[in-house]
C-alpha cells in the first residue's frame, strides 16, 4: 500500500520561486511603473498631435482647392463687372496658384502632364541666369623656357544675386582648347555658322581644372593656380582658354552663369599678365561630329538608335583610352531608361556600328528628345570618365529636326545623318 504524504515544505518553496521571479525591491518596481506610463502618455499625445496636424492639412488643402477652382471660374466675370476692384482677385489666384505648384511637384508626372513643362520652365531660368551680370579677374602666363602655361582665378566679381531659395555657391570650370581645323561641314551647326559669316571650328579640350566652391557671396575670392606643359608643335594662337562661372548643384546640373574666352596669340604673356574680362552668355562649342541613324517602327511602337561613327581631332595617341557613348530617349514629358553602348578604342574616326532599341508610348507623339552624350574613359581606370560633347535630335510640339522629319517620312528604314557634338 503506498501512502501519500502532505509536507509544509512546499509552501516554503513557492515564496522562494516567488522571490526568484521578481528580486526587485518595491521603490524599483514602482519606479519602471511610472516610467512605463510616462511613455504610454506621451505615445499618446504625440499620436494625437498628429491627428489633429492630418486633420488640419486636410480642411486647409480642400479649402485652397475650392477657392483656386471658384476663382478660376469666375475670374472673367469679377474683371468685367468690377472695375477698380479686379487686382485683388487676380492676386490671390496667383498666390495659391503657386502653392498648388510646388505641391504638384510631388506628385507623379503621368497624373500632372503640365509636370513637364515645370521642368522646361526649370531649364529657360537656367538659360535667363546666363544674363547674369559681372565680370572675372584672372592672370596668364607663358614661360617659354620650360613651355608652360600658368593661369590663376583671382576674383568674380558683379555678380547680381536674384530671387532663389538658396545662396550662390560659385566655382569657375576652365577648359584649354586647341583649335584642331576649320571648314568643317557639320550638319548641326552650319546654318548658325552662316548666318555669322564664318566657318565652323573643330575644337580639342586639352587640359580641365575646376577651382574650389566658395559659397553664400556673390564677390568670391579663389587665388587658384593652375598649369600645364604645352607640346613644343602647339602654338599660342591656335589655343583658346574658355572659363565657366558656374553655380554649384549636387546633382551634377551646375548653372553657367557667364564665361569668358580669352585667345591666347591676341596677348603678350610672356610676362605674367593680369585681366578683368566681362562675364558673356555661354555658347557651345564645336569639338566633333556623330554619323547617327534613327529608324521608326509604328506597329511596335519602337524607336532605334544607331551609333555608327564618331569623329573628333586626335592629338595624341593613348593605348588605353576609349569612348563610349550614353543614349537616353524623352518622349511626351516621359523620360525612359538610358542605354550605353560598349567602350571602343579612341581613335581618329571611332567606329561603334551599334544600334540601341527603345519601347516609346502608345499615345501620339507630341514631344520626343534623343541625347546623345560621348564619354572618354581609361582601360586602366574604371572609375574614370570624361564627357567630350553632347548632340540633341528630336520634335516638339511646334517644330522638329531635319532629321526626325526624315525618319518620320520613312517609317521602317534607317537614315543616316551626320551631327555636331557640342560641349
Amino acid at each position: 500500500m503506498v501512502i501519500l504524504i502532505d509536507y509544509p515544505a512546499s509552501a516554503g518553496l513557492l515564496s522562494t520561486a516567488g522571490e526568484l521571479r521578481m528580486p526587485f525591491s518595491d521603490t524599483v518596481k514602482y519606479f519602471i511603473l511610472g516610467i512605463s506610463v510616462t511613455l504610454l502618455l506621451l505615445a499618446l499625445g504625440i499620436l494625437a498631435w498628429q491627428a489633429f496636424r492630418c486633420c488640419t492639412q486636410t480642411h486647409t488643402t480642400y479649402i485652397e482647392e475650392d477657392t483656386v477652382s471658384s476663382d478660376l471660374l469666375y475670374s472673367e466675370d469679377k474683371s468685367r463687372t468690377s472695375g477698380s476692384h479686379a487686382e485683388a482677385p487676380r492676386t490671390r489666384v496667383e498666390d495659391v496658384g503657386t502653392e498648388v505648384r510646388r505641391l504638384s511637384r510631388c506628385l507623379s508626372q503621368a497624373s500632372f502632364p503640365s509636370s513637364g513643362s515645370s521642368q522646361g520652365d526649370s531649364d529657360a531660368g537656367k538659360q535667363a541666369t546666363k544674363k547674369v551680370d559681372g565680370s572675372l579677374r584672372f592672370s596668364i602666363y607663358h614661360d617659354q623656357l620650360q613651355s608652360q602655361l600658368v593661369v590663376t582665378i583671382l576674383q568674380v566679381e558683379g555678380l547680381l544675386e536674384h530671387l532663389q531659395t538658396r545662396s550662390l555657391q560659385l566655382f569657375v570650370k576652365l577648359s584649354l582648347m586647341w583649335a584642331g581645323s576649320e571648314g568643317v561641314e557639320v550638319e548641326g551647326c552650319m546654318e548658325e555658322e552662316e548666318v555669322e559669316g564664318t566657318a565652323p571650328v573643330l575644337w580639342t579640350v586639352l587640359q580641365e581644372w575646376r577651382t574650389r566652391i566658395v559659397k553664400g557671396s556673390c564677390n568670391p575670392l579663389y587665388g587658384d593656380q593652375f598649369s600645364c606643359v604645352l607640346q613644343e608643335h602647339t602654338e599660342l594662337h591656335h589655343l583658346t582658354l574658355r572659363m565657366e562661372v558656374r553655380d554649384f548643384d549636387k546633382f551634377s546640373r551646375h548653372a553657367v552663369l557667364g564665361e569668358v574666352k580669352v585667345p591666347l596669340g591676341q596677348f603678350n604673356i610672356a610676362y605674367p599678365l593680369e585681366l578683368q574680362e566681362d562675364l558673356q552668355i555661354p555658347q557651345k562649342d564645336l569639338v566633333g561630329e556623330v554619323l547617327l541613324s534613327l529608324k521608326f517602327l509604328p506597329t511596335s511602337q519602337r524607336l532605334e538608335v544607331g551609333l555608327l561613327k564618331v569623329r573628333m581631332v586626335l592629338t595624341k595617341m593613348c593605348s588605353d583610352t576609349a569612348l563610349y557613348a550614353r543614349i537616353s530617349v524623352q518622349c511626351n514629358h516621359c523620360k525612359l531608361r538610358y542605354q550605353k553602348t560598349s567602350a571602343v578604342a579612341r581613335c581618329l574616326v571611332t567606329v561603334f556600328n551599334e544600334v540601341l532599341m527603345f519601347s516609346l508610348p502608345e499615345f501620339p507623339l507630341e514631344q520626343c528628345k534623343i541625347v546623345v552624350s560621348v564619354y572618354e574613359t581609361r582601360m586602366t581606370r574604371k572609375s574614370t570618365k570624361r564627357l567630350i560633347g553632347q548632340l540633341t535630335v528630336g520634335k516638339e510640339k511646334s517644330s522638329e529636326d531635319k532629321h526626325w522629319s526624315l525618319m518620320m517620312r520613312s517609317v521602317r528604314q534607317p537614315i543616316a545623318k551626320w551631327h555636331g557634338l557640342l560641349i
